[in-house]
Order: C-alpha cells, then sequence, then structure tokens
C-alpha cells in the first residue's frame, strides 16, 4: 500500500488512498479511495451540544432553572398574539423551531439560533414542535434592567435596524462558549448576584456590536429615572436635577414619563417605598429605614408605606 492514509491528514479536503492489487491476467491494477473526514460542526451545532442538559421535553410550559434562566416546552403548534414582554430576553432554540411576528415582517429561527426579544413591545409568537423530537423548546435569560452591568452600553444601531429591528444574532465561537458558560453556571447555582452579574457582563460585552441584541440594552426613560434615583434615595431629587443628569429638559422628561403611564414624584416614591421594605424585611428599624430613603418624618413615611402596600412599617415581617 502507497500514498496517505487517515491518520496523515492534518485538513478538511479529501485524502487519497493508493493500493496496487495483483490483477491476474489483465496485470497489476491501481485501486484510488477518497477518505471524507468527517465534517467540522457549526456554531449552531456546537451550542446545541453545550446546552444537551437543557433539553427535555416532558411538559408544556416553563421550567425554572436559576435565577432569570428557564426554559419554554410546547407539544403542540402555538401561536401566542400580542405578547408583551416584562424584561427583555436572550434566548436559543434547543429544539422545533420559532416564528417572531412584528407587524407584517416575520423572522423564522431553528434549533441552535439565538435571538433576542425586546421588553413592552407587542408581537406575534409561534412555536413550531420538531417533527424528530415532538417538542418545541427554548432556553431562555431574562435580563431585568436592574441587573444590567454598567459597562455594557451598545451604541445605537443604524435608522434602517430602527425600522426593521432583527431578530437573529450573529454567533462567533467565543459567544457559544459564553452562552454555555453562562447557562451552567446560573444553572448549576446556587449563583449569587455577583456570579450572575459576571456572567451577564460577559455575554452583554459579546454582544453590545450586535444590531439585534440592541434590545437587551435599550431602557425606557422610566428605567433610567429609577436607576438614577437609586444611586441615592435619601437624596433630595428634583425633576429638573434628574432631566440635566439624563441630558433632557425637563418638560421632555416629564412628557416621556407620561407616555409611560408614569409621574416622577410617583417613580421616586415607589423606589423609595421598595426600598424601604427591603430594608425592614432584613431588619433595620422604621426609623432608619425612612432616614435612608429620604424621609425626616416617621408619619409622612408611614403614611407613604402604607399607600404602596397596605400595611405599616411596623407590620413587616423580618
Amino acid at each position: 500500500m502507497v500514498g496517505r492514509g487517515v491518520a496523515d491528514s492534518i485538513h478538511d479536503e479529501p485524502v487519497p488512498i493508493t493500493g496496487r492489487f495483483r490483477g491476474g491476467a489483465f496485470g497489476p491494477i491501481l485501486a484510488v479511495m477518497i477518505v471524507h473526514p468527517p465534517p467540522v460542526p457549526t456554531l449552531s451545532q456546537r451550542l446545541l451540544v453545550g446546552l444537551a442538559p437543557f433539553r427535555r421535553g416532558e411538559a408544556a410550559g416553563s421550567t425554572p432553572h436559576g435565577d432569570s434562566l428557564f426554559s419554554y416546552c410546547a407539544l403542540t403548534r402555538e401561536r401566542l398574539a400580542a405578547i408583551r414582554l416584562d424584561h427583555p430576553v436572550l434566548a436559543v432554540v434547543l429544539s422545533g423551531a420559532k416564528e417572531v411576528w412584528r407587524g407584517d415582517a416575520v423572522t423564522v429561527l431553528g434549533e441552535g439560533d439565538v435571538f433576542a426579544l425586546p421588553a413592552r413591545v407587542a408581537m406575534d409568537v409561534v412555536n413550531v414542535p420538531s417533527a424528530r423530537t415532538g417538542f418545541y423548546q427554548s432556553l431562555i435569560v431574562e435580563i431585568p434592567a436592574d441587573t444590567l452591568p454598567p459597562v455594557t452600553m451598545v451604541v445605537p444601531p443604524p435608522a434602517d435596524a430602527r425600522r426593521n429591528p432583527p431578530v437573529g444574532i450573529t454567533l462567533t465561537p467565543h459567544l457559544v462558549e459564553a452562552l454555555v458558560h453562562a447557562a451552567s453556571a446560573i444553572a448549576d447555582g446556587p449563583a449569587g448576584p455577583l456570579v450572575r452579574a459576571s456572567r451577564l457582563a460577559e455575554l452583554l460585552a459579546l454582544l453590545r456590536a450586535d444590531p439585534a441584541a440592541a434590545v437587551l440594552f435599550r431602557q425606557s426613560v422610566g428605567q433610567r429615572v429609577a436607576q438614577t434615583v437609586a444611586t441615592d434615595l435619601s437624596a433630595p431629587w428634583t425633576a429638573p436635577q434628574v432631566a440635566r443628569l439624563l441630558a433632557m429638559s425637563e418638560a421632555t422628561l416629564r412628557r416621556r414619563l407620561a407616555a409611560e403611564a408614569l409621574s416622577f414624584g410617583a417613580l421616586l416614591r415607589r423606589e423609595r417605598m421598595v426600598a424601604a421594605r427591603r430594608l425592614l424585611e432584613t431588619g433595620a428599624s422604621a426609623q432608619n429605614a425612612a432616614l435612608a430613603v429620604g424621609y425626616a418624618s416617621r408619619a409622612h413615611f408611614a403614611r407613604h408605606f402604607r399607600a404602596a402596600f397596605g400595611l405599616l412599617p411596623g407590620q413587616v415581617r423580618r
């Protein structure tokens, strides 16, 4: 036998293997066999292999895997009309196919495709079970605005992308590795806030240049105001002050908050009450909680707390 063997191949081209055999009355016969190396897995295939532990279709509905990490399964074709998500999500189709409709525009996603969906935007979604597995499943990471790492702001997408925003994320080897790493770390928990934040920071840093990921970074004015005042809830915040920090006029701030059915005063009070309740639940006294969120008057604090939660500060269970 002469020529190269399979073990000598270091590339993905067909490898000829030649040999001479006795041909009887016809003399020697030269035989050539072409050996094709196995195909290199695509990035989608590598992602599906890494997320295989999450792939199961025992029951329809949501299955939690960790903090803001869950899978969704459908056993029959279903259409979810005019859904609005509470938080933006980053997700992977593990089995079957998904259609995302926004008006007359549709994006079809298959197994191994990664996609991002915005919060508070009406869209129709069709989940189609796989003919091979018999179920549709996606693995989903919710990304609440209050957990977004501060270093992950994205450059706004071009105008054409804003008019017809893409849904599918472009895979890269680093993104595949980061997705598998993040899902495994959060699911294998208990993943503390720092672990989860670091995994999200890694993912979002890799996604910041992808126009389809812009929805993961986009925040409403109400969310931006809430994050601003949360830096010091004891401070005497005013609408003009926050408007300057957000690089807009007070009139624009109030108009955009009104479009979200919010007012500056109500939003500030809500953030203060939520923070105060957390303090009370961890053992703080009513007086210390009131001072921490900017209330000098305990009576004033108690009145707002009761209006928010239906109970007095002293009635909060620790």
